[in-house]
């Protein structure tokens, strides 16, 4: 900047085509105050080149002119990467042209319409856009002091080696402005999936679970409310800008990124982007061997987190912990790879093949590094999912007991490790049908996993199905908070009220979930079973009449339809309940024979389940369609064997 100016300057970079376009541009932006820098007012050759290139380096805000010529030139590209690169790129469009990929995470003014108005709003935006790229307040248009703006023609521009290269590799710390909460509040983020560009779909396992590595990291700062994986993976397509993302999800700041390997290189882009503004203050590429991909870990989780809380909690929380050792990670890249596989299949959930592959993967990552306590927690989720989902009553025990063996080892290899816990108590809750020994490890996965929503939520539906419901309503509080996109924790809200027998509401959370999913299970058996509470029987036989999942929607409409004085229509769904569910679902046939009020043969029912292992016994405590056996001595035994207090 000439003459000591430390005003913030900017670069307008745009495709030939565009060149009465961006005239416009310039004309409100000398209209406004600016001095405009033509690029015809310079000499061709070497000194543009250097010229163009010292104005690159030397702006305090690059603006890409986005346009159907411009997303695909070459040159644009390059300079509006290098704007990413140095943290100053302020995008507009002119024609409405979505902005190419790797750069739409940040929001583009939207030229489309302006008419060269200095006064309009769309104009106002790019001085705001370029005030925050230079970190300055926004100044109205009239008042703002003359800038230089270096407007270029698109020529080959030989840019400096090594514009690629972001902050150096400690990490440098930006301040991204006022945070938008109160000031004990912690800073919220969401950590968008990181983008293959590795060129092959099979590699998206990889940046998926790099994504979640960090996440997981982030997530163990109590500075930091981390968005949960379910909610952020809403936006894998990037369909929508980065404040609209923002808005969504209710943070203040997105981590998006890409990963590209190839071979044993890998090369991670890691963007932090304000969510007030779309822009990236913080930036960082990291090129690494693959045996070092833990290192890259590191280096982002630790950087990012610092950059968000350091400036408003200096010296608090455990950010300068290291992740890998928090998380009971491995130091092995075929272990992490097969680790990696197996969660991509887990998550999947598609059907029985699905699942047990995905054990396999875990067993592999287990066989190569024997001390992964990540893969072994991820072993009894597997091996829980398999014995619920797909387990013969004969085999169930065994699943259990695996499961239950690989979570223990998991915790003795990794105690701070809050998923190992969780799962722990999850299995021997749901699997060992034991309420008093999960108790333990549920409670102590609070302790480890307060900023984890799968943790939250299922520590929640424990405090709920034994009894605890203030508990449960706090802690599912906190897990809407980091996962509000995710259907599955607004139906697991909707259990929380049921347990509290707050029927009315119910119906809300359950609705919410329905309306993020409309194929969602479970979701419109909820809101039956809170309309037949609440004495709305057709409603209710409505609602059931819509629920995918027949062994939930079976026994409702057995007994609302037994309420409703239709007894051959209860008669035909327990039959069609026995014939097609048999000893798996001992516990709704019993649901059904105890509100019939025929006790006898519901108490044998439950005996029937508890023999077999059947997990629908942990709503026996507050389930409301087992009231009619609360005071026979044989059912208050029965919940004594299964641990409830």
């Amino acid at each position: 900047m000439e003459d000591g100016d430390a005003r913030p300057t900017a670069f307008l970079s745009y495709a030939r085509s565009d060149r009465e376009r961006v005239a416009q541009l310039a004309a409100a932006l000398q209209a406004a105050g600016f001095e405009v820098w033509w690029d015809r007012q310079i000499e061709g050759g070497a000194a543009f080149a250097q010229s163009i290139a010292a104005a690159l380096e030397n702006c305090s805000a690059v603006v890409a002119c986005w346009s159907r010529a411009s997303v695909t030139s070459d040159w644009v590209l390059d300079e509006a990467g290098r704007g990413r690169d140095l943290r100053k790129l302020v995008p507009v469009s002119l024609d409405g042209t979505e902005p190419p990929l790797g750069f739409r995470q940040y929001h583009a003014i939207d030229l489309a319409r302006w008419r060269g108005n200095a006064g309009a709003e769309e104009f106002a935006a790019v001085l705001r856009g370029i005030a925050a790229a230079a970190g300055r307040p926004a100044q109205p248009a009239q008042s703002v002091p003359a800038r230089r703006i270096a407007i270029t023609r698109r020529r080959a521009l030989a840019i400096a080696a090594g514009t690629a290269t972001a902050a150096a590799a400690g990490g440098a710390v930006w301040w991204f402005g006022p945070l938008r909460r109160g000031a004990d509040a912690p800073t919220s983020v969401a950590v968008l999936p990181f983008r293959n560009l590795s060129g092959s779909a099979d590699q998206d396992y990889f940046s998926d679970g790099l994504s979640e590595e960090l996440r997981a990291t982030l997530a163990r700062d109590l500075r930091l409310q981390v968005m949960a994986q379910a909610s952020s993976h809403q936006f894998r397509d990037r369909k929508e800008d980065a404040k609209t993302i923002a808005a969504r999800l209710g943070v203040e700041y997105l981590l998006d990124g890409s990963v590209r390997r190839a071979g044993d290189v890998v090369r991670v882009t890691a963007d932090v982007i304000d969510g007030a503004t779309g822009f990236s203050p913080w930036s960082q590429i990291f090129e690494r061997a693959l045996s070092d991909i833990f290192a890259v870990q590191r280096e982002i989780a630790g950087t990012v987190a610092h950059a968000l809380v350091t400036r408003f909690a200096p010296g608090a929380g455990n950010a300068d912990q290291d992740p890998v050792t928090i998380a009971g990670g491995t130091a092995n890249v075929q272990a992490y790879d097969a680790y990696l596989r197996g969660r991509a299949l887990y998550d999947l959930s598609a059907d029985e093949a699905s699942e047990r592959a995905a054990l396999a993967q875990f067993d592999l990552a287990i066989a190569t590094d024997p001390g992964y306590a990540a893969a072994h927690a991820a072993r009894a989720r597997s091996l829980t999912a398999i014995a619920n989902q797909y387990g013969k009553a004969g085999e169930l025990a065994a699943l259990y007991d695996a499961a239950v063996a690989a979570a223990e080892r998991a915790i003795a290899l990794a105690p701070e490790l809050a998923d190992a816990h969780s799962t722990l108590g999850f299995t021997l809750f749901q699997g060992r049908l034991d309420a008093r020994a999960a108790r333990a490890p549920f409670e102590r996965s609070r302790e480890l996993g307060a900023g984890e929503a799968t943790v939250l939520a299922r520590f929640a539906l424990y405090s709920a199905r034994t009894g605890r419901h203030a508990e449960a309503a706090e802690a599912m509080q906190r897990a809407l908070q980091r996962d509000r996109l995710n259907p599955l924790i607004h139906r697991a809200a909707a259990a929380i009220e049921y347990a509290a027998r707050r029927w009315a509401d119910v119906i809300p959370p359950a609705r919410q979930a329905l309306a993020m999913n409309p194929k969602v299970s479970r979701a419109h058996a909820a809101i039956g079973d809170a309309l037949l509470m609440l004495g709305r029987l057709d409603e209710a036989r409505a609602e059931y009449a819509e629920e995918p999942a027949a062994d939930v929607r079976l026994p409702g409409l057995a007994i609302v339809e037994r309420r409703l004085g239709n007894a051959g229509a209860a008669e035909a769904a327990l039959a069609e309940l026995v014939r097609d569910f048999g000893e798996t679902a001992r516990y709704q046939q019993a649901q059904v024979l105890a509100d019939w009020g025929r006790r006898d043969e519901a108490i044998a029912r439950l005996e029937d389940a508890l023999a077999v292992g059947d997990s629908g016994l942990i709503y026996a405590r507050n389930d409301p369609l087992l009231d009619p056996l609360r005071d026979d001595p044989r059912f208050g035994k029965l919940l004594n064997r299964l641990g409830f207090d």
